[in-house]
């Protein structure tokens, strides 16, 4: 496309065929066919797996399953990409079953050579050929040998594996489909007259929480939270579920010391890194709240009621302009380009081929992420585009992820993907570009708007989502020693928020209930911390950028480009950052202060 083309785009679906033309095709059978082949040649070699055995024949094997992994991607990809789509669509439901199936029976068949390098090679070997191996995979192999003390047996990792599609992730599914249908009515008062409007999609409701009206902002909560609360007792037995099988498996089966521990082991950082973290966040919550109270004298109001908390700090006639689709593109597009050309052409590229699902529409899933299938792929993106200047940073925030996996791509499907802790790095960074371009020939009271708007954010991706963690932490807990109710649980939960806002803003107890709108929490239990880091981590990183300017990015590409193939304190020290530090926590959130003290400033 020409530079002026992509200001014409409008919203639309994704183009799939890159994957898979036709899932009933001759195609998609040869592609499952040859997993077949190459899965049984894979078990043929079983007998070469002897604590002699060379170096050549080690990576062979590696070989063999990145290849399957490759393949099994493509399917699972094609199929969770075809059912996010349209939540809806039986067809495409029953196809994700059949891949998730066909994966389970895949990981079993190869769990012998994991198993064999985890437990049965013995440590002097098993160095031998991590130290032999290409460079590349050196990390990874390590941190295998690292998770080694908590896998079981080969009988017993094949059961855990049939058992999870049918267990939970059957339940997660349920969770996900019983919320992509929901269907709101919001009520709002208007004089004597109470209006109603309705909606087929929570993503439509949810941005009303950003309106510049009073009314309508707790109208859209009320209808949000009336659903949610409804089906909670549904909801909320699902998540007891989801923690208790959590528990049994990781840490009476597997050894895990507690339930986050298995999150921080798979992103190869220590428990007492994260518990440091969390730490500072609690010590450093007291920031956020003066925001919230500066931020309730710019909206003229004596204290924010927690409807408030996304409030646009502006006119009504400027909050309802929208950008157009073609116009946001172009932004995060020229954003990029500024910063570096290559970053532009990745960011087109994903464009160009139709690699995006844009619109919104009835059973889609909400939300938005980046799905990289494997590193031979451009990535795709999920987006639900609706005009408002939150849609277009979190445009550039996505994009951000799919130039992260673009720059890794040389890396081996099993390396490509960065940790967790790092998966934030590119996206956060796009978003604080995106940021200084807005702000470029604004006013002294736009860029006051701005702030406010950037500081909102930053709570909601740093401070947010670790007493999201602190919760969960709780949560598993008093689920798993004490049996806690549902209603137990939310009431943790607003004790959460207490903690969390202290007396800046007024908590109503429709928000006890918030807890289950909140799909990490199923999904991926004690994700959300690698947000309040990667966010962090980026303050730290823009500063860097600040002072240095251009020689800053090809620092910055090396740290993208080694995606999971280097050990998270490893590769930032070669940054000049130091995560084992508390210094480097608190920097941060300096940072955050002084941003709202320049909000202070600009008032005068």
């Amino acid at each position: 496309m020409t530079r002026s083309s992509y200001v014409t785009l409008k919203v639309g679906r994704w183009n799939l065929a890159d994957l898979v033309a036709d899932p009933s095709g001759e195609e998609f059978r040869r592609l499952l066919d040859s997993i077949e082949s190459e899965l049984v040649q894979f078990e043929g070699r079983r007998q070469t797996l002897t604590p002699e055995i060379s170096t050549a024949e080690f990576e062979s094997l590696i070989h063999s399953v990145e290849s399957i992994s490759e393949k099994v991607s493509i399917a699972s990809g094609f199929a969770h990409l075809q059912y996010y789509a349209d939540t809806s669509s039986s067809e495409a439901s029953a196809l994700v079953t059949k891949i998730e199936m066909m994966a389970s029976s895949v990981g079993n068949r190869m769990l012998f050579f994991d198993l064999w390098f985890k437990k049965a090679i013995d440590d002097a070997n098993a160095n031998r050929l991590v130290n032999s191996v290409a460079p590349v995979y050196r990390e990874y192999l390590r941190h295998k040998r690292v998770v080694a003390r908590y896998a079981l047996s080969e009988p017993e990792e094949k059961i855990i594996n049939t058992l999870e599609v049918t267990g939970t992730r059957a339940l997660v599914k349920i969770y996900d489909k019983m919320t992509s249908s929901f269907e709101f009515s919001m009520k709002v008062k208007r004089g004597r007259k109470t209006v109603v409007k309705h909606f087929d999609s929570r993503e439509r409701l949810v941005t009303l929480v950003r309106s510049p009206d009073y009314a309508t902002r707790e109208a859209a909560y009320r209808a949000l939270f009336e659903v949610y609360t409804k089906n909670s007792g549904v909801l909320g037995e699902i998540y007891q579920n989801v923690v208790i099988q959590w528990r049994d498996e990781a840490v009476s089966m597997r050894g895990y010391q507690s339930p986050i521990s298995v999150r921080n082991i798979a992103n190869n950082l220590d428990d007492t890194t994260v518990r440091s973290l969390l730490a500072a966040c609690r010590k450093n919550s007291v920031i956020f709240q003066e925001y919230f109270r500066e931020k309730a004298r710019m909206l003229g109001l004596r204290k924010l009621r927690r409807y408030d908390l996304y409030a646009p700090v502006t006119t009504k006639q400027v909050a309802s302009s929208k950008f157009s689709y073609g116009k946001a593109i172009s932004k995060v597009l020229d954003t990029f380009g500024d910063f570096d050309p290559q970053f532009r052409a990745m960011a087109q590229r994903v464009f160009d081929e139709r690699h995006v699902d844009s619109e919104i529409r009835k059973a889609k899933r909400g939300g938005a992420f980046c799905y990289t299938v494997s590193p031979k792929r451009t990535p795709y993106v999920l987006l639900n585009f609706d005009g408002q200047t939150r849609d277009v940073s979190t445009l550039a925030h996505e994009f951000g992820h799919a130039i992260h996996s673009m720059l890794a791509s040389e890396m081996p499907i099993m390396v490509s993907h960065a940790p967790l802790p790092l998966a934030e790095t590119a996206s956060v960074f796009a978003e604080m570009l995106l940021n200084e371009k807005l702000a470029e020939g604004l006013s002294k009271k736009e860029r006051r708007i701005l702030l406010a708007e950037q500081i909102d954010d930053m709570y909601a991706t740093i401070m947010r989502q670790a007493y999201f963690t602190i919760f969960e932490v709780d949560a598993h807990k008093e689920i798993a020693e004490n049996s806690a109710t549902i209603d137990s649980v939310s009431k943790l939960y607003l004790e959460n928020l207490k903690e969390q806002f202290g007396n800046s803003i007024v908590i109503n107890p429709d928000f006890q209930w918030e807890w289950v709108y909140i799909p990490h929490f199923y999904h991926t239990p004690f994700y959300t911390y690698a947000y309040s880091f990667g966010n962090l981590l980026v303050l730290s990183l823009f500063r860097q950028y600040k002072l240095e300017g251009k020689p800053f990015v090809s620092k910055y590409l090396r740290l993208l480009s080694a995606g999971g193939s280097r050990k998270p304190e490893e590769l930032l020290m070669e940054a000049g950052v130091d995560i084992t530090q508390e210094q480097f926590w608190q920097q941060g959130f300096d940072y955050v202060r002084e941003m709202i003290q320049q909000l202070k400033t600009l008032a005068q």
